[in-house]
């Protein structure tokens, strides 16, 4: 499972010109889900997304997780993050779970991070076409790969 998370001050997500889901202070996580990926992974990186000391404490070091800060989280698909690209300009998506698999263990995830927040996250939809904006206040992004732990 890889997450691609953004530290905003504002993001949301619109769906057919209406808005689904929108955060202010918070994250904004983008994750691509891989047919390997399991609970373990789902512990793991909610663990990592909730615990991930990025936002600034009383002398502007980042050293508060979301959860501390009072942050949401808004959760978007995004099989491309397992684009492959080392042969040739196109790339594929050959490791990216279909929809059958990718999809419960999404599930599983919002409810993860739900549960480790301690609140309701925000999500797009899944395989949906979304129209994500954002602010990205820093900037900061992350990259997280739960195959590569180190």
């Amino acid at each position: 499972m890889r997450v691609l998370i953004q530290r905003v001050t504002h993001a949301s997500v619109e769906i057919d010109d209406k808005i689904k889901s929108s955060i202010e202070h918070g994250l904004l996580v983008f994750v691509g889900i891989e047919n390997p990926d399991n609970d373990d992974d789902i512990e793991w990186i909610s663990n990592k997304i909730i615990n991930l000391r990025i936002f600034d404490d009383e002398n502007k070091i980042p050293n508060i997780s979301v959860k501390d800060s009072g942050g949401d989280i808004l959760l978007v698909s995004q099989f491309t993050l397992h684009a492959l690209t080392k042969k040739g300009n196109r790339p594929s998506y050959i490791n990216a779970s279909k929809s059958e698999i990718a999809i419960p263990i999404y599930q599983k995830l919002i409810l993860q991070l739900q549960k480790d927040l301690g609140k309701s996250i925000q999500t797009g939809i899944f395989g949906a076409d979304m129209k994500v904006s954002l602010l990205n206040d820093g900037p900061i992004t992350i990259w997280i790969d739960s195959k590569n732990k180190e």
